[in-house]
């Protein structure tokens, strides 16, 4: 079984599927991460970045399905308290 992952081998990967996103300049964004087993650093950056252009656009941004390690980074660098996680 293949783990998914969002890390440096990969995150930069999903910089043009948020540039098309935010290209509509939408109200919300929910990023659905259940499927989601292993973030890294640059893979929380990534989050982070869309996160401040969507907040800063003055759209709403929530992260779904967050579980096992990545929950546990979120929790451990307080982002848990920054991002509406359902």
């Amino acid at each position: 079984m293949a783990t998914a992952s969002l890390t440096s081998l990969n995150a930069s990967e999903l910089r043009p599927t948020f540039e098309q996103v935010l290209a509509d300049n939408p109200k919300r964004v929910v990023v659905d991460l259940s499927a989601l087993d292993v973030i890294d650093s640059s893979g929380v950056g990534a989050l982070v970045s869309l996160f401040k252009r969507t907040k800063g656009s003055g759209g709403s941004f929530q992260l779904r399905g967050l579980r096992g390690q990545p929950l546990s980074i979120f929790k451990v660098l307080r982002l848990d308290r920054v991002f509406d996680i359902a």
